[in-house]
């Protein structure tokens, strides 16, 4: 459907067209893009497949009729020839009936490569173009066989389309999560078809966002392979020098007081300010989440939220210089908050308005804790490395006084639980149980040194790391020792069993979501085996 303000002016259906397979809604390969002439629609879709038939397709006889009827002798069955378009001599097919020579045989259910989870339903994307005036789809033509192309946009003047392309040869790995995977920015001609490449081939490109005034693209970007999530670049192409520059590195080390590098998924739709040299993101510092201004022409970033409380911040949307914010925290849930982006070098002068209070949920205070492995436990190629949690614990109720524990490990392993509104911990709290959130050396948001620390020593580091955190705060806090249970998914499933089997005097009960547990059957049917 097509809208002008508060009027439905035009509604097409895709499917009745029958260009292409299901349209493609998802964050990886997505995208919804009108043309800057406000005539063509820019998507992705999934390439439309010949309708195949199984070897013993049927199709029914009409009704009344039968060999005997029209006179025709009863035919001999003939020998099915496996790879035929059609089984049989002269065109039978079991039960007697003609196949229809434009349906290939045999291939109903051939296996189809997807792109793992979430993305089971992904298998070829193509670049989808609909004209609102003319109300007819052209896909783009151009795109090299061996690349799947995502996240597209069009190119200044409408020339042509941007767009993101993942390698697909020799397989498709999982990308859910995934930052790691060899993909590369391309161009594509509308009008000759040459494709073109923007950006290195040897790197894992995403997230590319156009600036206000056509002139730049900026995108994240990471080594191929290693771990899955990392501490990401912050690439810039200028469209008309066709020079690529890198706007900021990737931080080793976190330290307070400087920028603690970039860790988001993506970054926002619209992050451009307005002047089209400064962009807005978030990401992950220790176990907050902040929103920084970055200088792409100086790489200098600012802390917008540094006068703000502490907790989890994330950008939504930025128009004109009106930003639009999200804040929340363990005890609170999110509220909208906005503020006008100051003039550079004034940024962290910004006023915060909130528009939707969300009122904070009583019986519940919390925490970040920081600590440091023993001697003993330190990593001896990334020394010195510390880690973080966040405790829960209800401050009202019949348990207040020493709540039972519930110890949660994060999934990944390079994620990281941040000071915002999660709705099992506080549900957890507020019926009586303190949780806790162990950031691990490995978890994002601490420099790339504890990212790349963990590879090797995962099954140890983090599991000592969450048992010595757990040992401290029993020590330290009044907190039923005695009632300790461990609860994670994934990773933390991993996590979870290993300290259970490892310490079972420590705890007293475990529950586990889909845990890692099984690497022989995995290693062979998992996304991602690089795990």
């Amino acid at each position: 459907q097509v809208w002008d303000q508060n009027r439905k002016v035009k509604s097409i259906d895709l499917t009745a067209l029958d260009k292409h397979g299901s349209v493609y809604d998802d964050d990886q390969f997505g995208c919804l893009a009108w043309s800057h002439s406000e005539t063509h629609l820019l998507y992705v879709a999934e390439k439309k497949c010949p309708k195949t038939e199984s070897f013993f397709q049927s199709k029914a006889p009409e009704l009344g009729t039968s060999d005997e009827d029209t006179g025709h002798p009863k035919k001999e069955d003939a020998p099915l020839k496996v790879g035929s378009t059609r089984p049989g001599a002269g065109g039978g097919s079991p039960g007697g009936c003609g196949a229809d020579r434009s349906v290939p045989q045999g291939e109903q259910f051939v296996y189809r490569e997807d792109w793992g989870e979430t993305l089971s339903t992904r298998s070829v994307p193509v670049l989808c173009v609909l004209d609102i005036e003319g109300s007819s789809i052209s896909v783009l033509e151009g795109i090299p066989e061996h690349l799947s192309p995502g996240q597209a946009f069009w190119s200044p003047e409408d020339t042509g389309v941007v767009f993101v392309g993942w390698w697909h040869e020799p397989f498709r790995l999982g990308l859910r999560y995934c930052t790691n995977r060899r993909s590369a920015l391309f161009y594509v001609d509308l009008t000759g078809g040459k494709c073109e490449l923007l950006s290195e081939d040897t790197k894992a490109v995403w997230s590319p966002r156009l600036s206000p005034d056509s002139c730049r693209i900026v995108y994240l970007e990471n080594d191929v392979l290693g771990p899955h999530q990392k501490c990401n670049r912050l690439r810039m192409y200028d469209w008309y020098t066709k020079q690529t520059s890198t706007v900021l590195e990737a931080v080793p080390r976190q330290e307070w007081g400087t920028f603690p590098g970039i860790y988001c998924g993506a970054l926002p739709g619209m992050c451009w300010a307005a002047d089209s040299r400064r962009i807005l993101l978030d990401t992950a510092q220790r176990s907050q989440q902040d929103m920084f201004v970055v200088d792409t022409a100086t790489g200098a970033t600012t802390l917008l939220t540094a006068d703000g409380p502490r907790g989890s911040w994330s950008v939504l949307t930025i128009n004109r210089d009106l930003l639009v914010a999200r804040f929340s925290t363990p005890s609170c849930p999110p509220m909208l908050k906005v503020a006008v982006l100051p003039a550079a070098g004034h940024e962290a002068q910004a006023q915060w308005i909130c528009l939707q209070d969300a009122p904070t949920v009583p019986g519940i205070s919390w925490g970040i804790r920081t600590l440091q492995p023993p001697p003993e436990q330190e990593n001896p190629q990334y020394g010195g490395l510390d880690f973080d949690a966040i405790l829960l614990r209800p401050t009202e109720g019949p348990t207040a006084q020493k709540p039972p524990l519930v110890v949660m490990p994060h999934g990944g392993p390079h994620s990281v639980f941040t000071a915002g509104w999660m709705l099992y911990p506080a549900a957890l709290c507020r019926v009586g149980f303190a949780v806790l959130l162990v950031n691990y050396r490995g978890s994002l948001g601490f420099g790339q040194d504890s990212v790349a620390s963990l590879p090797g020593n995962v099954g140890t580091q983090d599991v000592h790391d969450v048992q010595l955190c757990v040992e401290r705060v029993l020590q330290e806090e009044a907190l039923d020792a005695s009632r300790v249970a461990l609860v994670g998914g994934s990773h933390g499933g991993f996590l979870a069993c290993h300290l259970i089997g490892q310490f079972p005097d420590t705890y007293r009960a475990c529950v586990v979501r889909n845990p890692v547990v099984n690497i022989a059957s995995m290693v062979a049917t998992t996304d991602i085996p690089d795990w």
